[in-house]
């Protein structure tokens, strides 16, 4: 990634600063963090982030865009391990082993934030919010994983489609945009990888839901016509 300072959008600026950093932050220790912080020049789409392998050095937070992660296995096949939306950080797992274990490449025009964790390690011994919220990222990258496994130990192909749209209605919803109508960043068959099905599958069954007035599905925008027949067919509790 090209690390040079070309864009000025400061922290305290960016509308999604609550998801990346915690609000509890003063003035002046927002812009310690800020000053850490490494913006370069727009990814554009299937541009790499890091590569499997890469020496760990920054986390990085999507700042608009979207990146999808993936491991290539012995025979060459793509595994794809998950799909990172505005606000979310990428690179944990490479912490304790120091390298990345997954390619990261932008689906889109992306922007992200690189964050040195060496710094970051400074900065968190010194302001303790900051700590802690580390430790809130850390628990949710876990989270994300058990919500793949929960996602790949749904037993038919309709509840995995459904509880994945609900998902990312529920990370939509985070960040202000609307939890009913979006658009999916990500192309069909990288759906099918993640969720262990055939693009076929996935297709067919975006078609069953959009005859049964679930969703309406028109090409990558998506809209959820009933939140509650689609956490039906997901066999999920509607969220409030």
């Amino acid at each position: 990634m090209n690390s040079t300072k070309t864009f000025n959008v400061s922290c305290q600026q960016c509308g999604l600063n609550e998801l990346c950093i915690p609000h509890t932050l003063t003035s002046g220790e927002m812009d310690e963090v800020d000053s850490i912080v490494k913006r370069g020049k727009p990814l554009q789409r299937s541009d790499y982030l890091f590569n499997e392998g890469d020496a760990f050095k920054s986390l990085f937070a999507v700042r608009s865009g979207s990146i999808k992660s993936f491991s290539i296995d012995d025979e060459g096949n793509e595994q794809v391990i998950g799909f990172y939306l505005p606000g979310e950080i990428l690179g944990m797992d490479a912490i304790d082993s120091q390298r990345h274990t997954t390619t990261a490449r932008a689906m889109e025009t992306s922007s992200v934030c690189e964050i040195p964790f060496e710094s970051i390690e400074i900065l968190s011994s010194n302001i303790r919010n900051l700590q802690v919220h580390m430790y809130k990222l850390l628990s949710r990258e876990i989270h994300f994983d058990q919500e793949l496994q929960m996602l790949l130990a749904k037993k038919t192909a309709e509840e995995r489609i459904g509880a994945f749209l609900m998902n990312l209605s529920q990370r939509y919803e985070q960040r202000k945009l609307s939890s009913t109508r979006f658009r999916l960043p990500m192309a069909r068959a990288d759906i099918a990888n993640y969720l262990g099905l055939a693009v076929e599958t996935v297709s067919r069954i975006f078609t069953r839901l959009q005859t049964a007035d679930v969703l309406k599905v028109e090409g990558k925008e998506i809209e959820i016509l009933s939140r509650k027949s689609l956490c039906d067919v997901s066999h999920l509790k509607e969220p409030e």
